[in-house]
């Protein structure tokens, strides 16, 4: 394919298909092509009959590198019909179809006796810890010892692995969303926006602040010893104590993929400097404040009724204690296990570059699972002609601007039409969807309008780019990152700035999310800020009114 076929959006299927930037901006490898959906189709596909979602699974497609998705409907599926179906029919209908009253049924109990306490304990005492093992073995494997056999062997066996991961990934964000877009309603109601709510969740994320405590750690034994140290093996030759901390932190946290989601993204241990400037530079004096919390919440409960009081602190327990989960299960299911992927994959992109097989080690990305396994082996697959042609069209796939919607519209089904607890579960998972920036808002902003999160306003130096690691291969402490999105392993790296603006995202993403916990002064999802703001720019950070401002 041409770059010129790739200008041409198609829809993948039959019905509407919503674009969604807030993972895959575009120019997608085809490994993850391959992963994303097959993963999270069927872990919704097997998860949402027994949390009760009036839907088959969310159908998950790349049209030229950019994500799309459709919800899959229960009753023709591939039908799909512009308008939706009278309210008396819907009424009749899930009344009486027998998946619409199974999911009633499933919705309820899950709505009476939430499941997602008896879900997280099981990840803390279970499942974290068996991927933790995993990937720390997958990691200790010295790549360079391996003969081409063996690569092979170690790929596929960290495809299968990655594989189940990802779908636990998916199929862990039922567990951890449910509790905190059951807050977000409720607060809906009691009138209170989802975005102050959200503020009530600040500390409840001890998986966010870990990385800042290892971090802490290093820097007072660095300081103690008044070393001054110009890299990271300078770092560890200060004492013993700082090379084993050091050795921790990098096997835990190295391997990450935290500057994007897709597998050309950076791991953090491609970045010593970053690395080293985050040890030496970090700001901990902005973690949040226990006292401040405890005066947010206080005021928030003044604001629900009376009646309900107890209601609210009941959902707000429950909402942290999901908090910890959805930080925690990125970087341990996703970004740990495809930055082991990238690592490994890279060995095979020098080893087939060094053969004279690939133009350019990083053409190995352009590979696909079953290419990559052959070629690694025995060197046979696409030409190194062909693939530094995919290269040059996934490159200009990121420059594409794609539209919103492909496809016919859909009718949207009327929820005072569905069962109670049906229609309940559909307003969860909207309201989620809608704090995660992936639901427009009916509200018109301007292009450097978002939503704020914290109370100060900063002014910075800003450092622009649509790939984080290019900003962040400049970023100077103190300065504001201004990106499209970012990935929850960004609590690697950023105490390091000032401020934070994104283009994408809403008050639960994870650039919001993060900026709460570790108290930087942000705006996200101010749709302009890649075009309005440019690279040096002096920037003015209002997250009280949501806007950032061009101050020269």
């Amino acid at each position: 394919m041409g770059a010129g076929e790739a200008d041409t959006f198609e829809a993948p299927g039959p019905g509407c298909w919503q674009l969604d930037r807030s993972h895959f901006p575009g120019g997608t490898t085809p490994v993850m092509q391959w992963l994303v959906p097959e993963a999270m189709q069927s872990a919704y596909r097997k998860q949402w009959p027994i949390t009760g979602v009036p839907a088959e699974t969310l159908s998950f497609r790349f049209v030229n590198g950019f994500t799309y998705t459709r919800m899959r409907p229960l009753i023709r599926p591939d039908r799909p019909s512009a308008k939706p179906p009278p309210a008396f029919l819907l009424r009749i209908a899930s009344r009486l179809h027998p998946e619409f009253r199974r999911r009633t049924r499933a919705a309820r109990r899950n709505l009476e006796q939430s499941p997602a306490p008896a879900v997280i304990a099981e990840w803390h005492a279970v499942t974290r810890p068996r991927l933790v093992e995993q990937n720390l073995a997958f990691g200790a494997v010295d790549l360079a010892t391996l003969d081409d056999a063996g690569l092979a062997a170690h790929l596929e066996a960290l495809l299968t692995h990655i594989r189940w991961t990802f779908e636990e990934h998916f199929r862990l964000h039922g567990y951890d969303l449910g509790p905190i877009g059951q807050l977000l309603v409720a607060g809906h109601r009691w009138r209170i926006p989802g975005g102050e709510m959200l503020a009530a969740l600040v500390g409840a994320s001890p998986s966010t602040s870990a990385p800042i405590e290892a971090l802490r750690r290093i820097r007072d034994l660095v300081a103690g010893s008044r070393a001054i140290p110009a890299s990271l093996t300078e770092v560890a030759a200060v004492s013993p104590d700082v090379a084993v901390e050091l050795d921790t932190y990098l096997r835990h946290r190295g391997s990450m993929l935290f500057t994007g989601y897709d597998l050309d993204a950076l791991t953090l241990g491609e970045m010593p400097d970053v690395v080293l400037a985050t040890i030496l530079s970090g700001a901990d004096e902005r973690i949040h404040d226990p006292d401040h919390l405890a005066v947010t919440i206080a005021g928030l409960r003044e604001r629900v009724p009376e009646g309900d009081r107890d209601r609210f602190d009941d959902l707000l327990a429950r909402a942290r204690e999901a908090m910890d989960l959805r930080d925690d299960n990125g970087p341990i299911t996703a970004e740990w296990p495809a930055g082991l992927l990238r690592l490994a994959m890279k060995e095979a992109g020098r080893r087939l570059a060094d053969a004279g097989r690939l133009h350019d080690t990083s053409h190995v990305f352009e590979l696909g699972p079953v290419e990559l396994l052959t070629m690694t082996a025995s060197g046979a697959g696409p030409g190194a002609d062909d693939l530094t042609e995919r290269a040059a069209v996934r490159a200009h796939q990121k420059t594409l601007d794609p539209p919103q919607t492909l496809g016919d519209l859909e009718g949207t089904l009327a929820l005072d039409a569905l069962p109670g607890p049906l229609a309940e579960t559909v307003t969860i998972i909207q309201a989620c969807l809608t704090e995660l920036g992936m639901i427009d808002e009916p509200v018109e902003r301007q292009p450097l309008e978002g939503s704020g999160i914290g109370a100060e306003t900063y002014v910075g130096v800003a450092r622009v780019a649509e790939n984080a690691d290019e900003a962040l291969d400049r970023l100077q402490p103190g300065e504001v990152l201004v990106t499209r999105t970012t990935t929850p392993a960004y609590n690697l790296v950023l105490t390091l700035v000032g401020g934070l603006v994104t283009a994408e995202g809403g008050p639960m993403s994870h650039a919001a999310v993060l900026s709460r916990e570790l108290g930087i002064p942000a705006v996200v999802g101010a749709p302009g800020a890649m075009e309005g703001i440019a690279d040096g720019d002096r920037v003015e950070v209002d997250p009280e009114n949501g806007v950032v401002r061009v101050l020269a």
